[in-house]
């Protein structure tokens, strides 16, 4: 099971880099009428539910968690919900590769934390080490580090434009 969910653990990656890295393509497959950040979003969630599914197949479930669970656990998923509030589903799912105006946020945790989508996933991936192994933990890990490095070298002239 461990190959299985490697790829289980690391399937999205591939999915984000090529939607950040060829915008435009992604914008025609939806086709007219259809949202690309909407369509995203729905893709990622299923890829999401495979990552979990991923996780879960290697995991080893005990209760009481370990005295930092609820910390990290609470911290990252507050980063997570406060970027999302913040941005919104067109912010949060590249929406500005799409070819939107998705506004400048300045509000916490932006300007005080770089990247704490991704901080905040990691704090929440780190919390659940007591129960997975850290080689899927770290997998995960490392997609999102690739992640912020694609998405730090954003060329404002491949974006897309919106099909009207």
């Amino acid at each position: 099971m461990g190959v299985v969910a490697a790829i289980g653990v690391l399937l999205p990656f591939p999915f984000y880099y090529w939607l950040w890295t060829f915008p435009k393509t992604w914008v025609e497959l939806c086709g007219r009428g259809r949202d690309p950040s909407k369509v995203m979003a729905q893709v990622s969630h299923f890829l999401k539910l495979l990552q979990f599914i991923s996780l879960f197949s290697v995991s080893s479930l005990s209760w009481p968690p370990p005295f930092y669970f609820w910390p990290l656990f609470i911290f990252g998923q507050f980063l997570n919900f406060r970027v999302y509030q913040l941005l919104g589903e067109s912010g949060t799912y590249y929406g500005v590769r799409f070819g939107k105006n998705i506004p400048w946020v300045t509000e916490f945790p932006f300007g005080y934390i770089k990247d704490p989508q991704y901080v905040g996933s990691v704090a929440s991936l780190l919390a659940c080490l007591s129960w997975v192994p850290f080689q899927y933990i770290l997998l995960w890990v490392l997609g999102y580090v690739f992640m912020i490095w694609v998405e730090s070298n954003e060329d404002p002239a491949t974006r897309a434009m919106p099909l009207s």
